[in-house]
C-alpha cells in the first residue's frame, strides 16, 4: 500500500469536509433501494456510509429503527432501549431520527442524561447492569471511520455486537421497508418524541466510571501518580476521561478536549484521510509527539471500543504487542477469575498470543474475525479475554464477573496504568521480555486486487482445495476454513513458525492477507509472496 505523502501531517482545510452539505444530504437525499450500494448493509460493525454516498441519509436509519422495532417485538423484549452516540456529524441527526421512531413504537428509550456523547462500551455496560433480560441499546457511530461517514449500530440483551442471524432479520427487514416506500414506518416528531413516557433519562458516565474500579486497579495508579495522557481523538470517551481522573484522583491529562464534526486537529492516516485510528501511527502522530511528557499516553477512536497505548520508550505500540502484554499481565494478577478461564483472539491475531497462552497455562480459543464471538464466554466467564488484532479488547471483572461484551478502548487504556503502577515498568517493555522468552514476530496485513467473483470463492473454499504441502521452506501443519466451530469466511495456512490468513474484503475488491513469521521480516515476504500463489491456485480450482 503506498503511503500519502502527507500521512502523519496536521489535516489541512482542503481536507475537511463539508459539513452543512453533509447534513443537508442526510435529509435531502434518499437513497435507491435498488442499488445495492444504496441499501442497508449490516458488517460486523453494524450499517456504515455516508449520506454524500446516498448509503447513510434519514431513510435508511428511520428504516432500520423501525425494523429493530419490528425484531424487538417479535422477540418479545419489553425492557428499555440505550440509546447513545458519538461525535461524527451524522450521529446526531441520526440518534434523533433514530428516537422519533422508537418512541412512536412504545419504545422505552434511555437517552444520556447529560445530552453527552456515549462510547460503546458504556452502552454495553448500561444493557448488562440493567435487571431487565430484554434490555438492548444501539450505538449511532461509525467508529474509527472518516468525517463524512455515518454508523448505525445494534447490541442485544447480551450487551455485544449483534449475531448475523439478528443483522440479516434487521437488514432485510429494513431494505423492505426502503422498497415499500417507508409506508410502515411509524415516527412522531422530535419533540413528540422527548415528551412521550417512554424516553427516560439515563446517566451512562457514572454508571459506567463509578464501576471501573470493579475492573481495573484504580487506586494503585492513583497511589503510584502515574502521569497519564489520554487522547480522546475527538471521540466520545472526552467527558469521560476527565470526569475519571476527578472521580479516581489520577493524575490524568486530557491532551486534546476539542470536539470538531470536521475533526480539523488530526493528522492524516496513511492513505491521506482523516481517520480517529488510535492502532495507526499517522493518525496518532500528534500524540506519540509527546510522548516525553507522560510516563503513559493512550488514545481512543470515536466510539471509544478501540485503544492505543503509547510510552516513552517505544511510541505507540502496536496492537498485537500490547494484546500480549496485557494477556500475560492479567492471568497473573487476576486471582478473583475463574481457574478454567480461557485465552480468547481472533485468527489474525499474533501467534504471539498463542505462545503466551501457554506460558500462563490457559486455554488459547481462536475464533473467527469479530467481536461478536467473545460475547457468550465472557458473559459466562470461561473466557477471561477477548481480543482482535485491530485494537479491540475487553475482559472480566476482578471478581472473575462480566465487564463488558463489546470493545472496551477506555478499559485497555487504564490497564496500560495499572500494568506500570503495579510493576513499575511500561508495557513494552514488558513485551521485550515477551520477545526475549518466545522470540520477535514481524507481522503486516497487506491488499490483493481480486475480482468479486474470486472474493465470493474465497469466503467458501474448504481446507480440500488448498493444494500446496509447504509454505515458506516449511511444510504446512494447517490449513483452517473454521475457527472455533464457524467458518471464518476465508483460509488460514499454519507453519511451525509462521502462517497467513486471507479474507476477502466487505467493501473493495481486494482480499486481506494477514501474515506472521518468527523468523523475521525477510521470511514474513516470502510467506506474503507464496501466500497470493497459493491462494491463486485455489481460486481457480
Amino acid at each position: 500500500m503506498s503511503v500519502h505523502p502527507r500521512a502523519g501531517q496536521p489535516a489541512q482545510r482542503s481536507d475537511l469536509v463539508d459539513v452543512p452539505r453533509l447534513i443537508t444530504s442526510y435529509y435531502a437525499e434518499h437513497p435507491d433501494p435498488a442499488d445495492p450500494a444504496q441499501q442497508v448493509a449490516f458488517g460486523t460493525s453494524g450499517h456504515r456510509g455516508s449520506s454524500l454516498r446516498g448509503s447513510f441519509n434519514e431513510d435508511h436509519i428511520v428504516a432500520t429503527s423501525q425494523a429493530i422495532c419490528d425484531y424487538r417485538a417479535a422477540q418479545g423484549y419489553t425492557g428499555p432501549l440505550f440509546l447513545g452516540r458519538d461525535t461524527h456529524a451524522l450521529s446526531e441527526p441520526a440518534t434523533v431520527s433514530a428516537l422519533e421512531v422508537f418512541a412512536a413504537n412504545d419504545v422505552t428509550v434511555l437517552i444520556d442524561s447529560r445530552d453527552g456523547y456515549t462510547p460503546t462500551p458504556a452502552v454495553s455496560h448500561a444493557i448488562l447492569a440493567n435487571r431487565h433480560r430484554g434490555a438492548d441499546g444501539v450505538v449511532v457511530t461509525p467508529s474509527h471511520n472518516p468525517p463524512e461517514d455515518g454508523g448505525f449500530k445494534y447490541n442485544p440483551p447480551n450487551g455485544g455486537p449483534a449475531d448475523t442471524d439478528v443483522t440479516k432479520w434487521i437488514q432485510d427487514r429494513a431494505n423492505e421497508l426502503l422498497r415499500s416506500g417507508l409506508k410502515d414506518v411509524r415516527r412522531v416528531t422530535y419533540a413528540q418524541a422527548l415528551a412521550a413516557r417512554g424516553t427516560q433519562r439515563f446517566d451512562f458516565l457514572a454508571g459506567y466510571a463509578d464501576d471501573l474500579a470493579a475492573a481495573i486497579d484504580l487506586p494503585a495508579i492513583a497511589e503510584a501518580g502515574v502521569r497519564i495522557g489520554a487522547d480522546p481523538l475527538g471521540g466520545a470517551s472526552v467527558a469521560y476521561w476527565a470526569y475519571i481522573a476527578e472521580r479516581y484522583g489520577l493524575d490524568l491529562t486530557v491532551v486534546n478536549p476539542v470536539v470538531d464534526p470536521a475533526f480539523a486537529f488530526m493528522t492524516l492516516d496513511w492513505d491521506g484521510k482523516i481517520r480517529m485510528d488510535c492502532s495507526s501511527p499517522n493518525a496518532m502522530a500528534s500524540l506519540i509527539g509527546r510522548k516525553a511528557e507522560y510516563q503513559v499516553a493512550t488514545g481512543n477512536d470515536a466510539d471509544a471500543d478501540r485503544h492505543g497505548v503509547v510510552t516513552p520508550d517505544a511510541g505507540l505500540m502496536n496492537p498485537n504487542h500490547f494484546l500480549a502484554v496485557a494477556i500475560d499481565y492479567l492471568f497473573r494478577n487476576r486471582d478473583g477469575w475463574p481457574a478454567g478461564a480461557a485465552v480468547g483472539k481472533t485468527l489474525v491475531s499474533s501467534s504471539m498470543i498463542d505462545r503466551v497462552a501457554g506460558d500462563v497455562g490457559r486455554v488459547l480459543v481462536e475464533v473467527p474475525v469479530g467481536f461478536k464471538w467473545f460475547v457468550p464466554g465472557l458473559l459466562d466467564g470461561s473466557i477471561g479475554f477477548g481480543g482482535e488484532e485491530s485494537a479491540g479488547a475487553s475482559f472480566l471483572r476482578r471478581d472473575g464477573g462480566v465487564w463488558t461484551t463489546d470493545k472496551d478502548g477506555i478499559l485497555l487504556c487504564l490497564l496500560a496504568s495499572e500494568i506500570l503502577a503495579r510493576t513499575g515498568r511500561t508495557p513494552s517493555e514488558h513485551y521485550r521480555d515477551l520477545v526475549a522468552r518466545h522470540g520477535e514476530p514481524a507481522y503486516a496485513r497487506v491488499d490483493v486486487a481480486c475480482t468479486r467473483e474470486d472474493k465470493a470463492i474465497l469466503a467458501k473454499l474448504s481446507p480440500e482445495q488448498v493444494s500446496a504441502a509447504s509454505l515458506a521452506g516449511e511444510p504446512i501443519t494447517q490449513k483452517l476454513t473454521t475457527a472455533n466451530g464457524a467458518a471464518i469466511g476465508g483460509l488460514k495456512v499454519v507453519t511451525e513458525t509462521g502462517w497467513f490468513a486471507a479474507r476477502p474484503s466487505g467493501t473493495e475488491d481486494v482480499y486481506k492477507v494477514y501474515a506472521e513469521s518468527f523468523q523475521g521480516p525477510e521470511h514474513l515476504a516470502r510467506i506474503q509472496d507464496e501466500a497470493r500463489g497459493v491462494v491463486s491456485a485455489a481460486l481457480s480450482g
